[in-house]
């Protein structure tokens, strides 16, 4: 990414969606030839100086305090995602030479973890949504990410280049647009990931809607939410899903799959486990390092 341009086009667009009158500013009523705050009138709210907004727009503003930072989520309405998504982009820039990270890994206890909760889908997702290890239920749920090749087992290229995926995720749009939101967030953490740079080439490529959810500059950092999943044999799931970060790895998310007890969703998630229950044989082996 070009910091400069990032940092210009994520502040342009978030101060485009506030209105005047939603600012609460006088004179919001006129017509103006752009949507949005003028930047003079985000520096006003912020209490800084136009000149040093525009420098700071223009990625030449250096790096801002946190009193400043704070000031300019508050004049802008960022949510938290997207304040990390501000500071991440305003920080002291590092070098520009492409790097590729070392591969992450899963600890015993997580994959122990994974095969604990075996009556609903679970997966650990690393950087760039890598799906470095999944249970049998999300497999089945989702796709077998242990059949693909280990660059490959990836939740973005799944939802946005899997033709299975648009059928099988219900509001499929919706959840496509929040991983790039996701993979957005991403790069403003790690400008200079080549792996990520890859991918978002390869989506750029060959996903037709990714370009514009690209530029839309939406972040999002996913905690909590709902799912739906249309299964060709258990039919429609519903999940309330949870996600948070296991300790001592920020770079690593546990996602569950969790179904209410006694509902349609649990009794198709326990068929389903029997159907697909090993023989006595066979051995699962999670989807390891990456």
């Amino acid at each position: 990414m070009d910091r400069s341009s990032e940092i210009a086009d994520f502040l342009r667009s978030r101060r485009a969606r506030i209105t005047p009158d939603q600012a609460g500013l006088p004179g919001g009523g006129r017509a103006r030839r752009v949507p949005g705050l003028r930047r003079g009138e985000v520096a006003d709210l912020a209490g800084v100086s136009t000149e040093y907004y525009t420098r700071l727009e223009q990625g030449r503003g250096g790096t801002p305090s946190p009193e400043v930072l704070e000031a300019l989520a508050r004049a802008l309405r960022l949510d938290l995602a997207e304040r990390e998504h501000l500071s991440d982009l305003l920080a002291r820039p590092a070098s520009a030479r492409r790097t590729s990270a070392s591969p992450q890994r899963v600890r015993p206890g997580l994959h122990l973890m994974l095969q604990t909760l075996e009556h609903v889908p679970a997966f650990i997702l690393g950087r760039r949504t890598d799906v470095l290890a999944s249970n049998r239920l999300a497999r089945e749920v989702l796709t077998d990410f242990d059949a693909l090749p280990v660059p490959k087992r990836n939740l973005a290229r799944y939802y946005l280049l899997d033709p299975e995926a648009r059928e099988r995720v219900g509001d499929w749009a919706q959840i496509a647009a929040e991983t790039v939101a996701m993979l957005r967030l991403e790069a403003g953490r790690h400008p200079h990931d080549r792996g990520l740079a890859d991918l978002v080439g390869e989506l750029t490529l060959r996903c037709p809607e990714f370009t514009t959810w690209w530029n839309d500059h939406h972040v999002l950092r996913r905690t909590h939410g709902t799912k739906h999943y249309r299964h060709p044999v258990a039919g429609d799931l519903y999940f309330a899903y949870e996600s948070f970060q296991p300790a001592g790895d920020p770079d690593q998310s546990l996602c569950v799959y969790n179904a209410e007890p006694g509902s349609a969703t649990a009794e198709a998630l326990r068929l389903l486990s029997s159907w697909t229950t090993p023989g006595p044989q066979a051995r699962t082996t999670p989807a390891d390092a990456r």
